[in-house]
């Protein structure tokens, strides 16, 4: 194979791979707005909401490091590399990565069992630490977090287990199965909220976590069926620390620090707006975020997931030059789809989230507070994905120690402007913190893969990100007159917010892409490419 046609077909896999993470993240991610809109309709963002929020802070924290970070990170190249090797030798290579699989599985177990007690038992030093005493108000309120919390912890567990199992699926190629998992778990805190919630916020909020926990199950079963269907069966034995698990491990936990910087932030926010902020601050940027959520998991997340196994191979095989050529496409693609969903939703952040969330118990108030939250968060989503981006760069190569200290000091910038600007910006300032920060990051993970030699933008890469920004100014210039008219509308009925959003998608994405095409962003033949082996066959 010449490498000449190696990038076309490299370019294909990632966007095929990319395509299809990205499509069942954006079911999921529907499905999870249904959920949020459930939630606000019934909980509002009152205390009962923020208390539930907070307990599902940790174990959503915890599947960003395990399901969309630390783990993963460490063990795929592993996983990759131990298939290689065996290869090399002439042994079976699929047989050699699930013994090493089942050995990362048996020291496992043992571990989150110890990890589940011992987080269970400490829960309520945990919301303390999490909140700084969440929240001002009465014991009661915080006791209410504290036994949520203990019923999410459950989900901890489960899905590290899953993430193991999502990883071989990954290292396979099979990209769909572990990207479909996220979908029971929203399916299962819809069915929570429609079928068995309760008058009393605080029993609803209950009703919440227990499903968290139970959704975890399913999610569990879910990759356990898959796994066997692709005849990938795992034998528990008794814990053996073999070097290769060593390995994984003493790579794992700094990975864990270095993948979760925006999540670890996030969490820092959280605490600081319980502890010194009005009633609801949580929940306004809660929301906010998982609106700013939505292409970071279309996007991010999956080129992310799509780039490590291919990254791990060429650094295996020493195509230093494939590898880079990789993460190269793979940055514009990301750029192509996330500029302009940043221009957009710092324009449109008022009747995106009043459309999605006013209504019931979510006021005009909250959806204002929310949209501020949008519009600073949304300012950082290009940084967002190219940490996801330029992180595998470090772990394919196994070192997951330096991102650890950038993450570092992005967490402590983050720290010091959160301080800053808490008080003249309340929780507007907490979300722009996180985007300021989330941009340091990118910037020293860049500095440092350029001085080492392992990363540097190619020319294509640059010409076509001016001409990504240009098209997603054109279109943010086109909307703008648009925003009274789509601001009304979006308080309407269920008809009129329907019709607002699909205005808002549709208008913006024929000025983006259109503009996009005239100024050849992306040639045609390219496109063509891309659609006829999409679709061959």
């Amino acid at each position: 194979m010449t490498n000449k046609t190696q990038p076309a077909s490299g370019r294909f896999h990632l966007f095929k791979a990319t395509a299809t993470i990205g499509g069942l993240t954006l079911i999921s991610r529907i499905l999870g707005f249904i959920r949020d809109t459930l939630g606000a309709q019934y909980l509002g963002a009152g205390s009962a909401n923020d208390a539930f929020l907070i307990a599902w802070r940790l174990p959503n924290l915890f599947r960003a490091l395990f399901a969309e970070g630390a783990f993963a990170s460490a063990f795929v190249p592993m996983f990759n590399r131990t298939i290689s090797e065996a290869e090399k030798k002439g042994q079976n290579g699929f047989a050699a990565g699930l013994r090493f699989a089942s050995d990362v599985l048996s020291v496992l177990l043992p571990l989150l069992i110890i990890f589940e007690i011992g987080m269970i038992a400490a829960a309520a030093p945990i919301v303390r630490i999490m909140t700084g005493g969440f929240p001002m108000g009465s014991a009661g309120e915080f006791q209410l977090a504290v036994f949520l919390t203990r019923l999410t912890m459950p989900y901890l567990a489960l899905i590290s287990i899953v993430t193991l199992l999502g990883g071989i699926l990954n290292s396979l190629h099979r990209f769909w199965v572990n990207a479909a998992a996220p979908i029971l778990l929203n399916v299962g805190l819809i069915i929570g909220l429609v079928f068995f919630r309760s008058h009393n916020p605080a029993m609803t909020a209950e009703t919440q976590a227990i499903a968290v926990s139970l959704s975890g199950v399913l999610q569990l079963g879910w990759l356990i069926w898959a796994c066997r269907s692709a005849n990938v069966r795992l034998y528990p034995h008794w814990p053996k620390l073999t070097p290769a698990v060593k390995k994984m491990l003493s790579i794992t936990w700094p990975a864990a620090l270095g993948a979760g910087a925006v999540q670890f932030n996030l969490l820092i926010s959280t605490a600081l707006a319980a502890r010194f902020l009005p009633e609801g601050a949580v929940s306004y940027l809660y929301y906010a975020d998982r609106l700013n959520q939505l292409p970071l998991g279309l996007v991010g997340i999956g080129i992310g997931t799509a780039i490590l196994p291919s990254l791990s191979r060429q650094l295996a095989e020493d195509q230093t030059e494939a590898a880079i050529h990789t993460q190269n496409r793979a940055i514009e693609l990301a750029l192509f789809l996330t500029v302009p969903a940043a221009f957009g939703l710092v324009i449109a952040s008022m009747p995106l989230i009043s459309a999605l969330l006013q209504h019931g118990a979510f006021s005009a108030s909250d959806s204002l507070h929310s949209a501020q939250a949008l519009t600073a968060f949304s300012l950082g989503l290009p940084a967002y994905v190219l940490i996801k981006i330029l992180t595998p760069g470090f772990h394919a190569r196994t070192d997951t120690r330096t991102p650890v200290r950038v993450a570092i000091i992005a967490m402590l910038l983050n720290l010091i402007l959160n301080l800053l600007f808490i008080k003249p910006f309340g929780h507007v300032g907490l979300a722009l913190s996180t985007a300021i920060a989330a941009w340091a990051n990118v910037i020293m993970l860049y500095g440092l893969l350029r001085h080492r030699n392992h990363f540097a933008c190619d020319r294509q890469l640059f010409t076509r990100t001016i001409k990504i920004i240009i098209a997603s100014l054109v279109m943010a210039s086109g909307l703008w007159p648009c925003l009274p008219w789509l601001n009304h509308m979006a308080t309407g009925s269920v008809v009129y917010r329907i019709a607002t959003l699909s205005l808002l998608l549709l208008l913006g994405s024929v000025l983006y892409f259109g503009t996009a095409a005239l100024i050849g962003t992306f040639p045609l033949k390219e496109i063509k490419f891309y659609l006829q082996r999409r679709y061959k066959r």
